[in-house]
Formats: C-alpha cells, structure tokens, sequence
C-alpha cells in the first residue's frame, strides 16, 4: 500500500513539473497581447526623428573607458513570454584594451554586442532597462539604449563595428567585395569620390594581409576562402577607423593556423587604431592568449569578471572552474573530457536562486536562497557566488603565492 501511495505522489509531482513547462491558449493570448503593447511603446522610442541630442548625452563613470554597460537587460518579447537573454549585465572595456567575455552557447555573449550595436531582432528584441555609455571620438558619451534609430546609424560603423561570427552570411552574394567596402565610406563620409573609396578599400585590404588586394576588390565573396573573406570582414570594420571593434566569434569558422593568423591579426590591429576590442568566444584558450580582462556570463547574468591572471590563475566561481577543467590537455592523464552535468535554465522560466545551482558541485544550504550578490575578490576581480566568504582566506594565500612566484621568475630573468 505504502508503495502504490508513493508512486502516486512521484506522478503528481512529475504532472507538477511538466505543466510548468507548458501554458494554455489563453495564457499565450494574454502573454502575446502584453508584450505588443510593451513591444509599440519601445518602437516608438526607437523610430523617432529630429531628436534632440540633450536626451542620449550622459557622462561617463570613468573617462578611461570605452564603453560601460551598467544593468543591462536585454529582453525578447516573444507569445511564450519573456526570454531574458541578458538580465542585469555591468562591466567596462576601458581603452586600448581586450575584453573577453566568454560562455557556453545560449549564456547571452552575443546579445550584449548586439544591444551594443543596437541590432538585436526587432520588433521582439529590446534593451528593457540599464544604460550602455558610449565614449565617442568626439569626447561626448552616449547612452546608446536611448539612441533613435536613424541616430544609431551615424555611430554603427563609424564609432563601433562588428566583425561577425560567419562571413559568408555577413557578406552578400550578389555584390563584389569592392562595392561592400566602398558602401561602408559613402554612408559615412558623403564627399568621398568613387576613386577615393576605392583606394582606401585596397589599402585596408592590404593592411589586413591580403594578397593582390586590386584582384580581390573586385572579386564575389565564394570565390574566396574562409579566412580571407574573414580579413575582408575585418578590413570592413576597420575602414572609418573606429573606437572600438566587436568581434563575435571570429574564428568558430576556421582552422587552426587561419584562427592563429586572424588572432595576431587582431592584436596588431588593436595596437594600430589605439582602440579597444570586445572578444566574444566560447574557446576559452583564445581568451587566454588575447584577453587583458574576463567576463564570464551564464544564462544572462555574469558570474565572474577579472583580469586574465585573475579568472586563469584563480578562479572562485564553479561554473569558470568546470569551463576551465573542460578543456583538453595533454599533460593530464584522465581519459574523459570532463563536462559539466544538467542543462542551462529556461530564460523565459527562470528560477529565483542561483541559476547554476542545480549543475553545481559543490552547492551548500546557503545556495538554497535569493540569487547571489556579486562580492568583490580583489579591485579588479569580482563574482556572484556564496562560495567566496568561505574561500577569501584561501584566496588571499593563493594570490600571495601567485606574486611570490612572479617576481622570482622577474629577478630570474
């Protein structure tokens, strides 16, 4: 009897769990009624035009940096309902620096560049709440989740640009690479004649490593290689010299030696413009050569951020030490890759804990409570876990080991 009441109970509560994954006709149409109106509220902000630039002006906290997201939520309004792709995001990129922000698919790296740039999907993709502050050439700073759209097109391209993930969709077929590069001068430099823009593409092409750039400017985009039509991705971004580039991904597509080629590529570039670039990836072994800072997000928030000896030699959070014990080595004897077990969260159901709680290993009572408040480590190192007041001390003896280590190899050479 005990056993039949118990199998009962297990159904119900399984019942229980499956219903909250689905929802009924009406509750669609009253989801879908509410986010068109939020939806017509938020597009009519960004259609305006003639608008005064008093009303996007901010300042920025530190003027040594490049762009500062301060809670960003960047929220898509779908008939399910809600999907909180970024859900409370702050970190800077200051200048003349690398800022990776690293994760596994889905985590919300992508979202934030495009709120940056203002290209998430709309009408359903918008910046909910928070400020992104923009530091322009000019010295003005803008709070770019307030731009109209007509606005955004005279910075998109000139002030910021993007380097996609996957350069045959980013490029279009029926256009020769020339045409593309030139396109990008006319829309921001009106004056400039078609020589004029021609020569500055070549030239770009050629600074970006392109062999017989003439030959290339007026080729079609299949009939070039992967990493080459990556190079005229990056010859496109870099064409009005901008502030900061944004660079989604862009070696998933390519091989080992083309990835490395592209890499230095970047770097020397970052150097060239004396601007700063926003690394999104996933391969946390790029982050650890290229990077300067670190943000590691999951399932919208971030649950780390620091320098790259930081987040590489000391990592607090769970989740940063299963990305980090995930990658393959060839000095470790175990024969399984190590993953992290479960599956990332709904981002329209999201729980009110910690969203890592339920893949962590090394959860305890407190993470029984409220989500986490983000505890700073050290200056520069920050994370959202109840594990750090138990590991400070521990920390604390680590990084003094750590600078113990670094100036005996200083005095060594």
């Amino acid at each position: 009897m005990k056993n039949v009441i118990e199998q009962l109970k297990k159904k119900r509560e399984k019942k229980q769990q499956e219903s909250k994954h689905y929802i009924s006709k009406e509750q669609i149409k009253a989801t879908a009624k509410e986010n068109n109106r939020i939806i017509k509220q938020m597009e009519k902000q960004n259609n305006r035009k003639n608008v005064d630039e008093s009303e996007y002006i901010t300042q920025m906290r530190n003027p040594n940096n490049v762009v500062e997201f301060d809670n960003l939520h960047a929220y898509f309004y779908t008939d399910a309902g809600v999907v909180k792709a970024v859900d409370g995001v702050s970190f800077d990129v200051p200048k003349r620096s690398i800022v990776g922000v690293v994760g596994e698919s889905g985590c919300g790296k992508s979202v934030t560049s495009l709120a940056l740039m203002k290209l998430m999907a709309q009408p359903t993709g918008q910046i909910a709440k928070g400020e992104i502050r923009y530091n322009a050439k000019d010295g003005k700073a803008y709070n770019i989740a307030k731009v109209p759209r007509e606005d955004m097109n005279k910075i998109r391209g000139k002030e910021m640009a993007m380097i996609f993930q996957e350069p045959m969709t980013s490029l279009n077929p029926v256009f020769r690479i020339g045409e593309q590069l030139d396109e990008v001068l006319f829309l921001h430099f009106p004056g400039i004649s078609k020589e004029e823009a021609k020569q500055k593409s070549i030239a770009m092409l050629k600074t970006v490593n392109i062999a017989m750039p003439e030959s290339i400017y007026s080729r079609y985009p299949h009939e070039l290689s992967g990493g080459m039509r990556q190079r005229v991705m990056i010859a496109m971004a870099l064409l009005c010299d901008p502030n900061l580039i944004i660079a989604d991904e862009p070696t998933t597509a390519l091989d080992v030696t083309i990835q490395a080629q592209i890499l230095d590529l970047l770097r020397n570039i970052k150097n060239d413009i004396n601007g700063s670039i926003m690394l999104i990836t996933h391969d946390l072994g790029v982050i650890a050569e290229m990077a300067d800072y670190v943000v590691v997000m999951y399932a919208g928030r971030i649950i780390e951020k620091g320098t790259v000896r930081e987040i590489f030699k000391n990592p607090v959070h769970p989740y940063t030490v299963g990305l980090q014990k995930s990658i393959p080595a060839l000095s470790s004897g175990e024969e399984k890759l190590y993953t992290i077990p479960g599956t990332v969260p709904n981002p329209i159901n999201l729980p009110d804990y910690c969203y890592f709680r339920d893949r962590c290993e090394k959860r305890f009572g407190k993470c029984n409570g409220a989500y986490p408040e983000t505890v700073q480590i050290s200056p520069t190192h920050f994370a959202a876990c109840y594990l750090v007041d138990e590991m400070k001390t521990e920390i604390k003896e680590k990084l003094k080991e750590v600078d113990k280590n670094a100036k005996k190899q200083q005095r060594k050479n």
